[in-house]
Protein backbone atom coordinates (compact mmCIF):
# COMPACT_ATOMS: atom_id res chain seq x y z
CA UNK A 1 0.00 0.00 0.00
CA UNK A 2 1.41 3.79 -0.68
CA UNK A 3 -0.66 6.64 0.78
CA UNK A 4 0.67 9.74 0.65
CA UNK A 5 0.42 11.43 4.28
CA UNK A 6 0.60 14.60 5.74
CA UNK A 7 4.16 14.20 7.49
CA UNK A 8 5.72 14.08 3.57
CA UNK A 9 4.05 17.67 3.01
CA UNK A 10 7.46 19.42 3.45
CA UNK A 11 9.76 17.25 1.52
CA UNK A 12 7.39 16.94 -1.06
CA UNK A 13 7.80 18.73 -4.13
CA UNK A 14 5.89 19.26 -8.02
CA UNK A 15 8.41 17.04 -9.61
CA UNK A 16 8.05 14.86 -6.92
CA UNK A 17 4.11 14.77 -7.21
CA UNK A 18 4.37 14.23 -11.14
CA UNK A 19 6.95 11.35 -10.57
CA UNK A 20 4.26 9.58 -8.35
CA UNK A 21 1.25 10.08 -11.17
CA UNK A 22 3.81 9.10 -13.86
CA UNK A 23 4.38 5.52 -11.30
CA UNK A 24 0.98 5.59 -11.11
CA UNK A 25 -0.06 5.62 -14.20
CA UNK A 26 2.43 2.97 -15.47
CA UNK A 27 1.05 0.48 -12.87
CA UNK A 28 -2.61 1.20 -13.68
CA UNK A 29 -1.54 0.20 -16.87
CA UNK A 30 0.73 -2.96 -16.35
CA UNK A 31 -2.68 -4.02 -14.34
CA UNK A 32 -0.27 -3.61 -11.02
CA UNK A 33 -2.69 -1.55 -9.44
CA UNK A 34 -1.27 -1.27 -5.48
CA UNK A 35 -4.05 -3.31 -3.11
CA UNK A 36 -4.78 -0.76 -0.70
CA UNK A 37 -6.53 -0.71 2.38
CA UNK A 38 -9.25 1.29 2.03
CA UNK A 39 -11.04 0.78 5.35
CA UNK A 40 -7.65 2.21 7.28
CA UNK A 41 -7.47 5.01 4.69
CA UNK A 42 -10.86 5.91 5.32
CA UNK A 43 -10.04 6.20 8.92
CA UNK A 44 -6.66 7.80 8.36
CA UNK A 45 -8.34 11.04 6.36
CA UNK A 46 -11.44 11.46 8.65
CA UNK A 47 -10.33 14.33 10.42
CA UNK A 48 -8.47 16.02 7.22
CA UNK A 49 -7.11 15.79 3.51
CA UNK A 50 -3.73 16.45 2.16
CA UNK A 51 -4.10 16.01 -1.34
CA UNK A 52 -0.65 15.74 -3.25
CA UNK A 53 -2.07 17.05 -6.30
CA UNK A 54 -4.94 18.33 -8.76
CA UNK A 55 -6.31 16.87 -11.22
CA UNK A 56 -8.70 18.83 -13.81
CA UNK A 57 -10.11 16.31 -15.86
CA UNK A 58 -13.64 15.67 -17.69
CA UNK A 59 -16.31 14.32 -16.14
CA UNK A 60 -16.36 11.41 -18.73
CA UNK A 61 -17.43 7.94 -17.16
CA UNK A 62 -13.97 6.72 -18.38
CA UNK A 63 -11.74 8.88 -16.57
CA UNK A 64 -11.43 7.70 -12.81
CA UNK A 65 -8.93 10.24 -11.82
CA UNK A 66 -7.88 8.18 -8.46
CA UNK A 67 -7.95 4.76 -11.04
CA UNK A 68 -5.98 6.00 -14.16
CA UNK A 69 -3.35 7.34 -11.74
CA UNK A 70 -3.72 4.08 -8.67
CA UNK A 71 -3.66 7.01 -5.75
CA UNK A 72 -5.71 6.14 -3.02
CA UNK A 73 -8.66 8.08 -1.05
CA UNK A 74 -7.24 11.57 -0.04
CA UNK A 75 -4.41 11.60 -2.81
CA UNK A 76 -6.21 13.56 -5.26
CA UNK A 77 -7.80 16.32 -5.49
CA UNK A 78 -10.24 15.93 -8.41
CA UNK A 79 -12.29 18.25 -10.34
CA UNK A 80 -14.22 17.28 -13.14
CA UNK A 81 -16.22 19.16 -15.88
CA UNK A 82 -17.08 17.79 -19.46
CA UNK A 83 -13.79 19.17 -21.71
CA UNK A 84 -11.70 19.57 -18.55
CA UNK A 85 -12.78 23.55 -19.08
CA UNK A 86 -11.48 26.03 -16.25
CA UNK A 87 -14.65 27.75 -15.31
CA UNK A 88 -14.47 30.20 -12.59
CA UNK A 89 -16.11 27.26 -10.03
CA UNK A 90 -13.32 25.22 -11.24
CA UNK A 91 -10.26 27.56 -10.80
CA UNK A 92 -11.75 28.25 -7.14
CA UNK A 93 -10.99 24.74 -6.36
CA UNK A 94 -7.69 24.72 -7.65
CA UNK A 95 -7.33 27.83 -5.73
CA UNK A 96 -8.49 26.23 -1.95
CA UNK A 97 -6.55 22.69 -2.93
CA UNK A 98 -3.43 24.62 -3.37
CA UNK A 99 -3.66 27.39 -1.24
CA UNK A 100 -5.48 25.90 1.41
CA UNK A 101 -4.52 21.71 1.63
CA UNK A 102 -1.33 22.14 0.03
CA UNK A 103 -1.67 20.14 -3.30
CA UNK A 104 1.82 20.76 -4.76
CA UNK A 105 0.78 19.77 -8.71
CA UNK A 106 -1.99 21.26 -11.09
CA UNK A 107 -2.39 18.95 -13.93
CA UNK A 108 -5.02 19.51 -16.58
CA UNK A 109 -6.05 16.04 -18.30
CA UNK A 110 -7.77 16.42 -21.75
CA UNK A 111 -8.88 12.79 -23.28
CA UNK A 112 -8.77 11.42 -26.69
CA UNK A 113 -12.52 11.26 -28.50
CA UNK A 114 -13.75 13.74 -25.76
CA UNK A 115 -17.35 14.46 -26.32
CA UNK A 116 -17.31 18.09 -24.97
CA UNK A 117 -14.39 18.99 -27.45
CA UNK A 118 -16.02 17.00 -30.49
CA UNK A 119 -19.45 18.80 -29.99
CA UNK A 120 -17.78 22.22 -29.65
CA UNK A 121 -15.91 21.60 -32.65
CA UNK A 122 -19.22 20.07 -34.28
CA UNK A 123 -21.55 23.29 -32.89
CA UNK A 124 -23.73 21.67 -31.05
CA UNK A 125 -26.54 23.81 -29.03
CA UNK A 126 -28.29 21.63 -26.39
CA UNK A 127 -29.58 24.07 -23.79
CA UNK A 128 -26.86 24.91 -20.79
CA UNK A 129 -24.32 22.68 -23.13
CA UNK A 130 -23.41 25.97 -24.66
CA UNK A 131 -22.00 27.87 -21.53
CA UNK A 132 -19.85 25.07 -21.07
CA UNK A 133 -18.49 24.77 -24.75
CA UNK A 134 -17.90 28.29 -24.99
CA UNK A 135 -14.86 27.82 -22.67
CA UNK A 136 -13.57 25.49 -25.67
CA UNK A 137 -14.35 27.56 -28.89
CA UNK A 138 -10.66 29.39 -28.17
CA UNK A 139 -8.64 26.22 -28.81
CA UNK A 140 -10.92 25.83 -31.97
CA UNK A 141 -10.31 29.05 -33.11
CA UNK A 142 -6.07 28.53 -31.90
CA UNK A 143 -6.01 25.74 -34.67
CA UNK A 144 -4.82 27.36 -37.88
CA UNK A 145 -3.67 24.12 -39.65
CA UNK A 146 -6.74 22.57 -40.79
CA UNK A 147 -8.41 24.83 -43.67
CA UNK A 148 -11.36 21.72 -44.35
CA UNK A 149 -13.67 19.52 -42.64
CA UNK A 150 -13.09 21.74 -39.38
CA UNK A 151 -15.56 19.46 -37.55
CA UNK A 152 -15.30 16.67 -35.25
CA UNK A 153 -15.37 14.10 -37.42
CA UNK A 154 -12.16 15.19 -38.82
CA UNK A 155 -9.76 13.04 -36.54
CA UNK A 156 -6.73 15.66 -37.25
CA UNK A 157 -8.37 18.57 -36.43
CA UNK A 158 -10.23 17.00 -33.70
CA UNK A 159 -6.93 15.62 -32.23
CA UNK A 160 -5.17 19.31 -32.29
CA UNK A 161 -8.65 20.98 -30.98
CA UNK A 162 -7.80 18.38 -28.14
CA UNK A 163 -4.31 19.20 -27.03
CA UNK A 164 -4.95 23.44 -27.87
CA UNK A 165 -7.86 23.26 -25.13
CA UNK A 166 -5.46 21.77 -22.20
CA UNK A 167 -3.28 24.19 -23.10
CA UNK A 168 -5.88 27.13 -23.16
CA UNK A 169 -7.30 25.78 -19.75
CA UNK A 170 -3.87 25.81 -18.24
CA UNK A 171 -3.66 29.77 -19.69
CA UNK A 172 -7.49 30.41 -18.20
CA UNK A 173 -5.83 29.23 -14.73
CA UNK A 174 -3.15 31.03 -14.63
CA UNK A 175 -4.28 34.46 -15.54
CA UNK A 176 -7.40 33.65 -14.13
CA UNK A 177 -5.98 33.83 -10.63
CA UNK A 178 -3.83 35.29 -8.72
CA UNK A 179 -3.15 33.40 -5.94
CA UNK A 180 -2.20 29.96 -8.65
CA UNK A 181 -0.01 32.66 -10.29
CA UNK A 182 1.67 34.03 -6.96
CA UNK A 183 2.07 30.22 -5.71
CA UNK A 184 4.16 29.82 -9.36
CA UNK A 185 6.05 32.23 -9.53
CA UNK A 186 7.57 31.30 -5.59
CA UNK A 187 7.76 27.52 -7.16
CA UNK A 188 5.45 26.62 -4.33
CA UNK A 189 3.79 24.32 -7.18
CA UNK A 190 3.70 23.20 -10.89
CA UNK A 191 1.40 22.65 -13.25
CA UNK A 192 1.24 20.56 -16.27
CA UNK A 193 -1.19 19.37 -18.91
CA UNK A 194 -1.76 15.62 -20.35
CA UNK A 195 -3.73 13.56 -22.18
CA UNK A 196 -5.26 10.45 -21.86
CA UNK A 197 -5.61 7.73 -24.53
CA UNK A 198 -9.06 5.97 -23.74
CA UNK A 199 -7.94 2.74 -25.85
CA UNK A 200 -5.04 2.32 -23.77
CA UNK A 201 -5.43 3.89 -20.48
CA UNK A 202 -2.00 5.56 -20.73
CA UNK A 203 -1.54 9.20 -19.66
CA UNK A 204 0.78 11.51 -22.20
CA UNK A 205 2.28 14.30 -20.35
CA UNK A 206 3.11 17.37 -22.30
CA UNK A 207 6.58 19.38 -21.82
CA UNK A 208 7.74 20.17 -18.73
CA UNK A 209 5.90 22.09 -15.87
CA UNK A 210 5.26 25.60 -16.48
CA UNK A 211 8.11 27.72 -15.17
CA UNK A 212 8.58 31.40 -14.99
CA UNK A 213 9.13 31.86 -18.56
CA UNK A 214 5.96 30.31 -19.61
CA UNK A 215 4.11 32.43 -16.56
CA UNK A 216 5.61 35.53 -17.91
CA UNK A 217 4.64 34.32 -21.74
CA UNK A 218 1.43 33.56 -20.61
CA UNK A 219 0.54 36.86 -19.29
CA UNK A 220 2.21 38.61 -22.14
CA UNK A 221 0.04 36.60 -24.51
CA UNK A 222 -3.17 37.47 -22.49
CA UNK A 223 -2.50 41.10 -22.25
CA UNK A 224 -2.23 41.50 -25.94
Amino acid sequence: MRHHKEQSRESLTPRLALEFLKDGNSRFCKNLSYNRDNQQIIMETATGQWPFAAVLNCSDSRLATELIFDQGLGDIFSIRLAGNVASPEAIASLEYTCKVLGSKLIVVLGHTNCGAVTAACNSVQMGNLEVLLKHINPAIEAEKETLSNRNGSNKVFLNNVLHNNVHQQIDTIINGSDIIRELLQNHQIGIIGGMYDISTGDVEFFEEMFDLEHLNSAAEHSAV
